[in-house]
C-alpha cells in the first residue's frame, strides 16, 4: 500500500511538472515574457491544481458522493469566484505592465465582459470537472473491487456450505453400507472403512482451496460411487468413464459430486431396472461431463440426498466460470441426462 501510494505522489508530480513547464517547451527557441507568462500560465495552474486538490481530498467525499449536490457546487463557485478576483488583484498588484495599455494606445474592442467571464469559469471548472471524473472512477473501481471480494466470500461459503452438507450424507449413509458388511464380508468392511477415510480426508484438508488437480477430484468421484454401489442391488447397473488425457487441469473442487449424488437420489429403484451413465472427457483445457440416470422422482418427505440441488450449482458456475461454461439438463423417455461443460 505504501508502495502504491508513492507511484501515485509521483505519477502526480510528474504531470503537474509537464503542464507547468510546457509553455516552456512549446515556445523554446522564442523570445518569452516571463511576466506574461507568469501572470496568464503559472498562477491560474497554481489555482487549478488547488482546485482539483480541493476536491479529490475534500469536497467530492464530503458534499458530492454523500449527495449534499447544491452545497457542493456553491462552495465551488465561491472558490472559483475567490480565484478569480485574486488573479486579478495579483495582475493588477505586480504585473500592471502586462495589464495596463501604453499612453498614446488606442484601445481595441474587446470581448464582452460576460464572455470573458463564461470563458473563465469554465477554464476553472475544468479540475473540477476531471476531479469529479477520476475520484467517480477510483470510487467505481473499489466499489467493483469490493463486490467481487463479497462473491468470492460467498462462494467459498457456499462452497464449505456444500461441504459441510455432503459429508454427513454420505458418511452415515456409507456407515450403515459398511455395518451390513461387517459379518458377510469382514475384509471387504476393512477396505471400505479405508476408502471412506480417504474420502472424508479430502474433504476436511484438500478442498478449501480455490482450485484442484482434475485428477485429485476424479479419483474422490470414483472412491464415492464405489461407495455408494454398496446400497445398491443387481437392478441398478453402474456405468463410470473418466477418459481424461490432461493431467494438468485445475477445477473448483466439488462441483460435479453433487449431480453424482443427485443421479443415485433419483436414478435407483428398489424393484425396476435401471442404469446411472457417468462419462467425462477433456479436449485441451475444456472438461466435458455427462451423466444420465432413469428418473425415479422422490416424495416430498424423501430426506435422501444433501438437498444442495443443481439451482445452487448453476449458482456456482456463475460465480466460478462466468462465460466460460455450459450447462444443460434434459428429462426424455424416462432418462434425466445433465451435460456440464467447463473451460478451465
Amino acid at each position: 500500500m505504501y508502495k502504491n501510494k508513492k507511484i501515485i505522489f509521483f505519477q502526480h508530480l510528474l504531470i503537474w511538472l509537464v503542464l507547468f513547464t510546457m509553455p516552456y517547451v512549446l515556445s523554446y527557441g522564442q523570445e518569452q515574457d516571463l511576466n506574461r507568462l507568469v501572470a496568464h500560465y503559472l498562477i491560474p495552474m497554481v489555482f487549478y491544481a488547488i482546485i482539483f486538490y480541493l476536491n479529490f481530498y475534500i469536497l467530492i467525499d464530503k458534499f458530492l458522493f454523500p449527495k449534499k449536490t447544491i452545497q457542493f457546487f456553491v462552495i465551488n463557485l465561491v472558490v472559483i469566484a475567490l480565484f478569480m478576483l485574486l488573479k486579478e488583484q495579483i495582475e493588477d498588484a505586480f504585473f500592471e505592465g502586462i495589464t495596463r495599455r501604453p499612453a498614446g494606445t488606442v484601445e481595441k474592442a474587446g470581448p464582452p465582459i460576460k464572455l470573458f467571464i463564461y470563458i473563465q469559469m469554465i477554464t476553472y471548472a475544468a479540475p473540477l470537472l476531471f476531479s469529479i471524473a477520476i475520484k467517480t472512477t477510483k470510487r467505481w473501481v473499489k466499489t467493483e473491487a469490493e463486490k467481487k471480494e463479497a462473491d468470492n466470500f460467498k462462494l467459498q461459503t457456499e462452497l464449505q456450505h456444500l461441504r459441510y452438507q455432503l459429508q454427513p450424507h454420505f458418511f452415515f449413509n456409507s456407515l450403515n453400507n459398511i455395518y451390513s458388511l461387517v459379518d458377510i464380508s469382514p475384509d471387504k468392511a476393512k477396505s471400505t472403512i479405508h476408502s471412506l477415510g480417504k474420502l472424508m480426508r479430502y474433504l476436511l484438508y484438500e478442498t478449501n482451496t480455490e482450485f484442484v488437480p482434475l485428477s485429485k477430484e476424479i479419483e474422490f468421484m470414483r472412491k464415492y460411487i464405489d461407495l455408494m454401489k454398496l446400497r445398491l442391488t443387481d437392478k441398478t447397473e453402474i456405468e463410470s468413464s473418466f477418459s481424461v488425457s490432461e493431467s494438468q487441469i485445475q477445477i473448483a473442487p466439488l462441483l460435479f459430486i453433487s449431480l453424482i449424488e443427485n443421479a443415485f437420489k433419483h436414478g435407483v429403484s428398489a424393484n425396476k431396472n435401471s442404469i446411472i451413465s457417468i462419462d467425462m472427457t477433456t479436449t485441451g483445457n475444456v472438461v466435458d461431463f455427462t451423466i444420465e440416470n432413469h428418473n425415479f422422482p422422490k416424495q416430498d418427505n424423501d430426506k435422501s440426498g444433501s438437498g444442495i440441488g443443481l439451482a445452487n450449482l448453476e449458482k456456482r458456475l456463475q460465480l466460478l466460470y462466468p462465460n466460460k461454461h455450459t450447462f444443460e439438463k434434459e428429462l426424455k423417455a424416462g432418462v434425466y441426462r445433465v451435460n456440464l461443460k467447463l473451460e478451465t
